[in-house]
């Protein structure tokens, strides 16, 4: 049992080793133009919901102006601060209809006018939006 925590130990200290060398070696190759440093992976931002054709911040939409825009869809206002899953089936026909007759490429942006008003989508509405702005971003 002594020699395996010992094993253990040693190889901890090695590995440290190995490691600092290996930066070190690494730092030496960069400053002298050898290797190029490698690029820091980008952050996802907290706050894009994820169906926007790019990000809320990249947005030509949301990033110029926070102005609603509507798509003939004043009278979805009245569903303001309702939760996703109170909807029933007549109401979630309603957002359908507003769905269905919006081109492939203006549906990221109701969903985004839908999010600065207040409105939640329709639980059942969910996963075919995200299916249409995903395939829309397949295709540009």
């Amino acid at each position: 049992m002594l020699y395996i925590i010992a094993s253990i130990i040693v190889l901890g200290f090695v590995s440290a080793w190995i490691d600092k060398h290996y930066k070190r070696k690494l730092k030496q190759k960069i400053e002298s133009g050898e290797v190029i440093e490698p690029a820091q992976p980008q952050k996802r931002d907290p706050e894009c919901c994820g169906m926007h054709e790019v990000c809320e911040k990249e947005s030509l939409l949301a990033a110029v102006s926070k102005d609603i825009e509507y798509y003939d869809d004043e009278e979805l206002d009245r569903f303001k601060g309702r939760q996703s899953d109170n909807y029933n089936a007549d109401e979630t026909a309603e957002f359908e209809e507003v769905l269905y007759t919006l081109r492939s490429e203006e549906v990221a942006g109701w969903v985004r006018s839908l999010q600065l008003r207040g409105i939640e989508l329709p639980d059942s509405l969910k996963d075919e939006i995200m299916l249409i702005v995903s395939e829309r971003r397949g295709n540009t």
